[in-house]
């Protein structure tokens, strides 16, 4: 198994890697640097980002959109999961339903929630939600499904109630799906929000990607989009950190702690 600090160790040798190589195309006139500024033109621009009051406010307005969609997800999903996962007349009646939507990219509903709600923020809600709902519902539904029958026939004989079993039997063996799901859903929470912001207008980074682009400020649209890489793997860390937390007690998670 590879060791923690050495995949470390290769994961910043390939970002300086590239780093590197995004210097040296445009210096050496490999690329045109009105395409593809030198990597320090966009170091120094993230610089500047970063003493902006309205590079704040736009952060704060990306994080918040991402962490309302995703919080309505995680809840909606679980609550819908647990309660069609429970009951097999359940299952069927919805299954047809759940294999029609879930395919249908949330993009497709770009023209109507604009049409109802406009560039305001509630429209890059409403496509969090759609895209984060089913990555939920589909892991709660796996983990339900995983519940050892004999397990729960058992703890019925013992007259256990319903809160009962769910607390002690349905939910250990869901939790590692649900926890799953929470990384999945992360990821597609913010490529939404991002998604929603550049092609919508909704305030937020995203917007701002687009009226950089569409001025011509190319240093300023490759480091916002820096940015927005590094929430991204921010967000994945925390959500592995999350993970490993959760289910420490899980015989995965104890053997890569190992």
């Amino acid at each position: 198994m590879p060791r923690p600090g050495r995949d470390t160790v290769l994961g910043v040798v390939g970002l300086l890697a590239v780093v590197a190589l995004v210097e040296i195309l445009p210096r050496g006139g490999i690329v045109d640097d009105n395409f593809l500024p030198p990597a320090d033109a966009m170091g120094d621009e993230l610089i500047g980002l970063l003493g902006r009051e309205s590079f704040w406010t736009a952060l704060g307005q990306t994080l918040r959109g991402w962490a309302i969609g995703l919080a309505v997800s995680m809840a909606a999903g679980i609550v819908v999961g647990m309660l069609v996962g429970s009951s097999r007349v359940l299952r069927e009646l919805t299954a047809s339903t759940v294999e029609f939507l879930r395919p249908i990219p949330s993009v497709a509903l770009i023209p109507l929630v604009v049409l109802i709600y406009g560039s305001r923020p509630q429209s890059a809600l409403v496509l969090v939600v759609y895209a984060a709902f089913w990555q939920v519902l589909v892991q709660v539904l796996y983990g339900v499904a995983d519940v050892d029958p004999v397990v729960r026939d058992t703890a019925r004989s013992y007259r256990f109630s319903r809160w009962t079993v769910f607390r002690t039997v349905v939910w250990p063996t869901a939790l590692p799906y649900v926890v799953t799901a929470f990384r999945l859903a992360a990821a597609v929470a913010l490529i939404l929000e991002i998604t929603a912001e550049l092609i919508i207008g909704v305030p937020g980074l995203g917007q701002r990607i687009g009226v950089a682009q569409s001025s011509g400020a190319v240093a300023t649209t490759y480091a916002l989009v820096v940015v927005v890489g590094l929430i991204g793997v921010l967000v994945n860390i925390l959500a592995r950190a999350a993970e490993r937390r959760v289910l420490r007690w899980h015989p995965s998670v104890r053997r890569e702690l190992t």
